[in-house]
Parts: C-alpha cells; structure tokens; sequence
C-alpha cells in the first residue's frame, strides 16, 4: 500500500505540472456532471409525481428542474472530454519528458544491460500513455463514490432497506481487484516474450538484418520464433482472460438478485401506497444507478490499479536514478585536475556485473602514466571493454579502486569528470542529425561552429567527408528523414571517430575499436596522424590515451601495450619488449603479420 501511495502521489504529480489549471478544471466538471445526473433522477420523480397528481405548477417547476440537470450533465461531460484530451495530451508529453529525464540522468548503464531491468523498461515503455492516464482512473473513481453517495441517500430515503443494495456489488468490487492483480502478475510474465518479440519483428522490418535475411533465407525462421513467442504470451493471456470472465459473471450474478429484490420492494411499497409512482421510477432509475455505479466503481479501481502498477514501475526508475545520483555525487568532492602528473592507477581492481556471479575483471593492478598511449590487446571477452567502461564510470568497481593523481575517482563528480573525457565505442551511435551536429555534439559549445567541426574531422582523418555530402555539413543522415542520406558503415564510424576529436585536450581519450569498419591502411593513416597530436596534448595537459584493438600494425605505435586474458593483465611492456619476451603477444603478433604479409 506504501508503493500505491507513493505511485498516486508520483503520477499525480507529474500530471498536475503538465497542465495544473486543466488538471483542477478537470477534476470539477466531472464532479459537476456527476452530481446533474443524479439529480437528473430526482427531477424526474417530481415530474411523474406532478403528472400523476395533475398539478401543472408541480409538471412545469419539475420539467424546469430535469432541464437544468440535462444542461448541467451536457455541458459538463462536453468540457470533461475536451479538457481531458487536451490533458491527457499534454500529459503524455510530461511524463515521456519525465522518462527520458530519468534514463539519461543514471550515470551507469546497468539498466541498459541488464535482462531483469531491460524488462522492466521494456513494460514502461510499451505503456507508457497508461501513466498519463492516471487522473482519468483517479477522477473515475471519485466520481464513481460521488454517484454512489448520492444514489444511496436517495435510495435510503425511499426506503431504509434500500441502503443494503450497494452491497449486493461487493463482490463485483472484491472480482475485479483480484482480476487486476491476476493481468499485474501476468504482465511481469509475459514481459520478457514481448521484448523478444520486439526483437524479432525489429530484425524483420529494419535495414540492417534485411540483406543477410534474405541470403540465408532466415526471414521464414525470424517470423516462425516471433510467432512462437507471441503464442506463448497469448496462451498465458487468455488463461487469465477466461478466469476473469468466470468471476465476472458469478459477481454480476448476486448483484443481479440483489436489485430484482430491491425493485420488488419499491413495488410492494407502491401497491400499499406507502409510495409514489415517482417513488418507483426514481427507484428504478437510482438501482440501475447502483449497478452502474458498482460496475463503474469495479472497473475504475481495477483501471486506477493498473495505472498505478505502472507508476510503481515509474517509481523504480526514479528510485534507480536517486540511488545512480547518490553514488554519483561523493559526501566530499575533489576536483577533476587540469592535468594528469602521474596518471591513473587499478589497485586491486575486480569488477562482475551486477546480478551475475562471474569476475569479469580479477585482482587487476595497472599503471597508465600520464602523458602516454596505451594499447589494449586480448581475445574477446579478456576484459578489454570492461576496462574502458571502468574508465568511463559506467560502472564501479566490485573491489578494489581506481585513483587519477593518488585520487579516487569515485571521489569526483561524474558529470565532471567526464566533462573532461572524450571517446569513440565499437558500438558507436548512429545520430540522425545533420552531418555537422552529428560530429559538434562531441562538444556542445562548438556545435554550431564549422570550423571547429572540421578541424575534428581533419584530426580524425575524415576531411574528405563534408565534400562527399550533398549539402556538406548541413545534410541530413539517415534515411529516416525526408531527403536524408546513408552514410556507409566506415563513414558512419569516421564521423563518429570525429565526435571523439572535438575536445582538442581532454584528459582521457578512450578508443575502443574505434576504427573496426574502416581497412587497415585506413587505420594506420589515422593513427600516425593521431599519434603527433596525442603526443603535443600529453605535453601540455599529460593526457592518457587508452586504445582497445585487434590490430597490431596500429598497437605497436603505442608507448605501452598492455595484455588482457581471462579478466587479467599477462603482460605489459613496448613493442619491442613485448615481442623479444616471445609471449603471448610475440604469439599473436607474429600470426597477424604472416596473415597480412
């Protein structure tokens, strides 16, 4: 109940900033319809009651009344749902804005990776407007407990046995809250086949599986697993969808006896004459008003219930993002210095990702001196990227620490230390921006500026690009976009090997495979060319430049090389010395130059 609360107070909240003035307009014309319906009921008693007695002052003072109640009840439902709409649009907007905010401000990229948390984001996602829909369920329910106040007044009034008839709807009330917990649990089950059938369908319809697809001939076998994972969701589904109806209807079916007894009543009332012909209507109209209302009230808090499963799922993000925001800021910050003396160090450095069991990294020391270009070599899965994202404070480590000039680094500010990183990924980003943000985001206050944009590509051995560009630096990538252009994969890494050069000195540059889709002769080019500027920035800032390759033709101008196997460091030493110990290295490197040789 703690979590509800929590989620009502959440939701409501972000709804309320949407649009606070709708937000309360909202909530007083459906109350105000609410109200003229009920009364609408009342009115036509008095209008029965004056017809019966022919009394014409009675007949006109009642038609007055009910057209009242009928104006009253029009407009507000008309202004309830052109407020509503145009709230629940704004309402959207705040809450995907609210998203957004939340996933980008975690400073590590655990919920990225991890399946238990991809599934949690991948239900946010896939209903994401049901948040937004929050102050619908809430003024459902409230005007559903307004409807039913007045209703069983009114029934109390013609009669006090009247006033048990809402019970006959409890367990309506008691079927569908069980209902909604059932669909909860059934949501968490199913979420990891949805995700998968995200998957499938995206390999199925986008560009870039299109072309092996069709050459394997495994489109057939894609949509042969989407649809063995949708039967899997839909035989779980509607395992829940004919439990609930069997509840539904065995409800439905007391409160049904209950109102045939309740009219029953009224009618014996009536034949005694201890009631009005009005006294009848009104009774009917106000049972018929308690099986709506009970019915109402049933799907209003199995509505308002799902929405607010949904903003527990809210309130994890932001508890993820308080708690990512916590660790990111140290009780005593120390500041990020404006150049490395002696550089960083991993002392006793272990790292698993969370929720596995496995040591990624184990008991790793390493010295990267400042001022100096290190080579990152090992087999796939040694720990190579690992280690960047260590670098990167994507993650922390398990044990042990990392420190920059004798300092930890879980000691700076995140946003600060990274402020002065800079780095080009194998799984780099294609932006869809035009071709000169794509390359400026690198660094937000040269974004509009061309010059600095091409001197980034100069340095990362892509000045020919612009000039390949229909519109130069102003064309639009990607083919999303009207008239927008595909670069190739190579072109797509080279602009974002040009992001990576537009911080001109920062105090750590990390290049993980950075250049894996462009041909050897192109990497070297760009290396020799890199390796002069890398070398002027270490003198004046004693920058560190962390390189992860499978190329040794371009490892070997580093100033140290370093060897990954098994989540630990073997061996470390230049070129030359590597090569001369005839270890693991000399292995690899002697195989790779026979292969190009």
């Amino acid at each position: 109940m703690t979590d509800l609360w929590r989620a009502t107070r959440a939701l409501a909240r972000q709804v309320y900033r949407a649009d606070p003035v709708r937000t309360v307009a909202s909530t007083g014309v459906n109350i105000g319809a609410t109200v003229c319906d009920a009364l609408g009921a009342v009115a036509l008693k008095y209008l029965v009651d004056g017809v019966t007695a022919a009394d014409s002052g009675s007949v006109a003072g009642a038609s007055a009344f009910v057209v009242a109640t009928l104006a009253g009840s029009l407009l507000g439902h008309w202004a309830s749902v052109t407020l509503g709409m145009a709230l629940r649009e704004r309402s959207t907007l705040q809450l995907d804005t609210h998203l957004a905010r939340l996933s980008l401000g975690i400073h590590h990229i655990e919920h990225h990776e991890r399946p238990d948390y991809l599934d949690q984001l991948e239900v946010l996602r896939r209903n994401h407007q049901r948040l937004a829909a929050v102050h619908d369920a809430m003024i459902a329910n409230l005007t559903t407990v307004v409807r039913l106040c007045i209703v069983v007044g009114i029934l109390g009034g013609i009669h006090p046995l009247l006033l048990l008839l809402p019970l006959g709807g409890v367990p309506t009330l008691v079927a569908n809250v069980k209902v909604a917990r059932m669909r909860h649990a059934v949501e968490d089950e199913v979420a990891a086949s949805y995700r998968f059938r995200a998957r499938m369908f995206d390999i199925a319809t986008t560009r870039d599986a299109a072309k092996e697809l069709r050459i394997y001939g495994a489109g057939e076998e894609v949509r042969r697993r989407w649809d063995e994972a949708r039967a899997t969701g839909d035989a779980i589904e509607e395992r829940i969808e004919a439990r609930s109806a069997l509840l539904s209807a065995a409800s439905w079916l007391v409160f049904g006896v209950a109102m045939t007894a309740a009219l029953l009543l009224v009618a014996r009332e009536a034949v005694a004459g201890r009631a009005t012909s009005g006294d009848v209507v009104l009774a009917l109209v106000m049972a018929g008003s308690v099986n709506w209302g009970v019915g109402g009230l049933a799907h209003s808090v199995t509505w308002l219930l799902d929405n607010l499963k949904m903003g527990r799922r809210l309130l994890w993000l932001e508890d993820l993002a308080a708690e990512a925001a916590r660790r990111a800021m140290p009780a005593a910050p120390r500041p990020v210095p404006d150049r490395l003396a002696d550089g960083i160090r991993l002392e006793g450095v272990t790292f698993r990702y969370p929720a596995t069991d496995t040591d990624v990294l184990c008991n790793v020391d390493l010295i990267l001196p400042a001022g100096s270009t290190v080579a990152v070599v090992g087999d796939n899965g040694a720990g190579k990227t690992t280690l960047v994202k260590l670098l990167c404070r994507f993650y922390d480590p398990t044990e042990g620490r990392i420190t920059v000039d004798g300092a930890d680094l879980g000691d700076f500010d995140v946003a600060e230390w990274r402020s002065r990183l800079s780095g080009c990924f194998q799984d780099f980003a294609r932006l869809e921006l035009a071709a000169q943000e794509v390359v400026g985001v690198g660094h937000l206050p040269d974004v509009a500026s061309e010059p600095a944009v091409v001197a980034a590509l100069d340095r990362a051995h892509a000045a020919e690009l612009p000039a390949m560009l229909a519109g130069g630096l102003a064309t639009q990538l990607g083919r999303s976009f009207d008239e927008g252009v595909e670069p190739s994969t190579g072109q797509w890494q080279k602009l974002a090997l040009g992001r990576a050069m537009m911080r001109e000195e920062p105090l750590l540059l990390v290049l993980d495979e950075p250049t894996a889709s462009l041909d050897p002769s192109t990497e070297h080019a760009l290396f020799e060319r890199y390796a002069g500027a890398a070398s002027d920035a270490a003198r004046r800032s004693g920058a560190i430049t962390v390189l992860v390759s499978h190329r040794f033709s371009t490892v070997r101008m580093a100033d140290l090389i370093v060897v990954f196997c098994d989540g630990g460091v073997t061996e470390i030493g230049t070129h030359e010395q590597l090569v001369a110990a005839g270890g693991t290295y000399a292995e690899l490197y002697g195989l790779q130059a026979r292969a190009y040789g």
